[in-house]
């Protein structure tokens, strides 16, 4: 264990790796270390994407838990606080783009890790999909505030699926041509649209505090006046979804100048997710009623705003809910390309995903099929008729796959520093015990999730509200894995299915 640890602190120190260009003109055949913690924290909460989180997510689930949206967003906090703490010292040892992937294989076993790597893509791939029709449906509704109701003779619908699916396309395109010309680029624009979301966000939120008419209650932040153990487990994925995407950080660490500096960007994005969710629940329920809250879904930011303004200035947390749409486009395309460049540099996927852009420095050709097959989904997910349902089922099925590989990276971790238990128990804190805590609660209500799902119907049917759909869809994520990861085994013949050692841009025998 400790010849591993002190062989991952050697990997990464070098500017950019066996044969990278000088002078900025000799083609790049790794990625280029150029990231600092502010970058980092940019790319953690944009793929985190708060405000999107508010402006849809708070809706649902207070569908689920009523007025106790500060209690579940605090409740869920305590285990991704343990998950993030897993993540930092997994990364200060062994940086890796695959992160979870690598970490889960070398620690625990080989076919874990790639299924924890695939249900991440996975996840990824369907979460960028809905995220264009939240994207379109913005739009959509910036157009309508603007005048504009109609185009080329149809009426334009926030809530339609096929309308809002076509625009946010377009805007995926251009997210990936940024993603693609290079991460300081992307994480420079992701910095000035944070900056507008959170004025806005804290200016609207701040306001409602105290012009909201629904009386304040400390109940709010009670977990135990959460309605039932049902309510409680569906909050507490929807929340845990709220926060899934600061480990965005981790997976360009093979680009991060200091990995300190990746686990520093995690955790202050992490908190100040905290501290906005928190902020906007309040506020939320200061000023709309449980039914109004709960029945605006996509549209709850947008109605949140024009509850306290006029417009103008009603309009600003729909343009932060469009940049924050945008933003984590853009986000998770970077994280996803980087986990299938690993997957692909260990031979468990196909070599086109590790081919690097000659300039840019880039993984141009995985970041260009990752927004391709996401397209693809959301064509698919047109068989959902409004963009309401489409989240619903969505982040339910992200939900539960999230927080089966965050568990499984928080065992990993305390697998490998369990020796910390002797020597370190400050540290063991935090890389042992606080990961095991998290895992164990993570595993618990997803599991419960998925049993309530089952019990629900007694039908399947296609449908967002239907318990079987609804499960399905995270069991499909998951097996469908395990073909693929059959053939990387006995068909490429894959060394991580013999060793569960990932390679990194420095070691030897990189693919270039």
């Amino acid at each position: 264990m400790a010849k591993d640890e002190a062989r991952a602190r050697g990997n990464g120190d070098g500017a950019g790796g066996p044969g990278a260009g000088s002078g900025g003109t000799a083609p790049h055949t790794t990625m280029r270390k150029t990231l600092g913690v502010v970058d980092g924290v940019a790319i953690a909460a944009s793929s985190t994407a708060a405000t999107s989180s508010i402006g849809i997510g708070l809706g649902l689930t207070a569908s689920v838990v009523g007025l106790h949206l500060p209690a579940i967003m605090l409740l869920a906090f305590l285990p991704v606080l343990g998950i993030a703490g897993a993540y930092g010292r997994l990364n200060l040892v062994e940086p890796n783009a695959g992160n979870s992937y690598t970490w889960v294989g070398r620690t625990l076993n080989p076919w874990l890790g790639f299924l924890t790597g695939w249900v991440n893509t996975v996840g990824t791939i369907v979460f960028m999909a809905y995220t264009t029709a939240v994207t379109g449906s913005a739009l959509i509704q910036l157009a309508g505030e603007a005048g504009l109701h109609r185009l080329f003779g149809l009426d334009l619908d926030p809530d339609s699926t096929r309308q809002t699916t076509v625009i946010g396309l377009v805007v995926l395109v251009a997210a990936t041509v940024v993603a693609v010309r290079g991460l300081q680029l992307a994480a420079r624009l992701q910095k000035y649209l944070l900056v507008f979301e959170y004025l806005v966000l804290l200016g609207f939120c701040g306001y409602g505090l105290f012009a909201g008419s629904q009386p304040f209650s400390l109940d709010w932040y009670n977990p135990f006046a959460i309605p039932s153990m049902g309510a409680l487990a569906q909050g507490m994925v929807l929340a845990v979804f709220c926060y899934w995407g600061f480990e965005a950080v981790f997976s360009v660490g093979e680009e991060v100048r200091e990995p300190k500096d990746a686990s520093r960007g995690g955790m202050i994005a992490l908190v100040t997710m905290l501290a906005l969710f928190l902020l906007a629940g309040t506020a939320f329920q200061r000023v709309l009623p449980l039914d109004e809250l709960a029945d605006n879904g996509a549209q709850g930011l947008t109605y949140f705003g024009n509850k306290l303004a006029h417009q103008p200035l009603a309009a600003l947390p729909l343009i932060a809910l469009t940049f924050s749409a945008v933003a984590s486009l853009q986000a998770n395309v970077i994280p996803t390309a980087r986990g299938t460049y690993a997957m692909g540099r260990d031979g468990t996927l196909g070599a086109v995903w590790t081919r690097i852009h000659p300039r840019y420095a880039t993984p141009v050709t995985g970041t260009v099929l990752i927004t391709a097959i996401a397209s693809a989904v959301a064509l698919v997910s047109l068989v959902i008729p409004t963009v309401t349902d489409l989240i619903d089922a969505a982040v339910n099925a992200i939900g539960i796959v999230v927080a089966l590989y965050y568990a499984l990276t928080a065992v990993a971790a305390a697998v490998r520093f369990r020796h910390l238990l002797r020597g370190n128990p400050w540290v063991a804190l935090r890389a042992v015990v606080g990961p095991l805590l998290g895992a164990a609660v993570l595993l618990a209500v997803g599991g419960y999730l998925a049993w309530s799902f089952y019990d629900s119907a007694d039908h399947f049917e296609l449908s967002a509200d239907n318990g079987w759909f609804q499960l399905l869809v995270p069991v499909l994520m998951i097996v469908s894995g395990l073909p693929v990861a059959g053939w990387a085994r006995w068909g490429r013949r894959s060394d991580f299915f013999r060793s569960g050692a990932g390679t990194d841009g420095d070691a030897p025998g990189t693919m270039q």
